[in-house]
């Protein structure tokens, strides 16, 4: 049983030893929401700081990598791609979707989302001085490949 907690009902990290090696998928996405002219000023490339969609993807790439550093019982894994792609969504918004792949014994959903998460903060980082009224919405895991349970997609996608 794979679980979070000890016989002692302590927090520790799940053993996943006898788990088999797969190849395993995780496809997350976060919104940006901002004013139109900030995202105009980004896409343009008028940003004084900047190309922010250059930055916000090498941001979520290095948080993919360190996600076991920040969140606790995250195993430490080798990813093999993670890939972070940035785009205008309307006028007003800036939809992030990152995707994690690795051929191990646990997913990368967690690495998906932290890769979106940060892109999103930085995102709002460099745009702040400007826009200080941006949100940060619909953080969620859009697809899961491998692993024992298998595929999971969210609806409509």
């Amino acid at each position: 049983m794979l679980t979070h907690l000890d016989s002692q009902g302590r927090a520790n990290m799940v053993d996943v030893t006898e788990k088999a090696v797969t190849s395993r998928e995780a496809t997350a996405e976060a919104l940006v929401r901002m004013l139109p002219e900030t995202l105009q000023m980004i896409v343009s490339g008028g940003h004084p700081k900047g190309d922010v969609f250059a930055v916000a993807r090498i941001a979520g790439i290095q948080a993919a990598k360190k996600t076991s550093d920040l969140i606790p019982l995250c195993h430490p894994l080798m990813l093999t791609g993670v890939k972070v792609e940035l785009s205008a969504e309307g006028v007003d918004a800036v939809r992030i979707t990152a995707r994690c792949k690795l051929a191990g014994q646990t997913g990368v959903e967690m690495e998906a989302l932290t890769a979106a998460s940060i892109a999103a903060l930085t995102i709002y980082d460099m745009c702040k001085a400007v826009d200080r009224g941006m949100v940060i919405e619909s953080v969620r895991l859009l697809e899961k490949l491998g692993g024992k349970s298998g595929h999971y997609q969210v609806a409509g996608q």
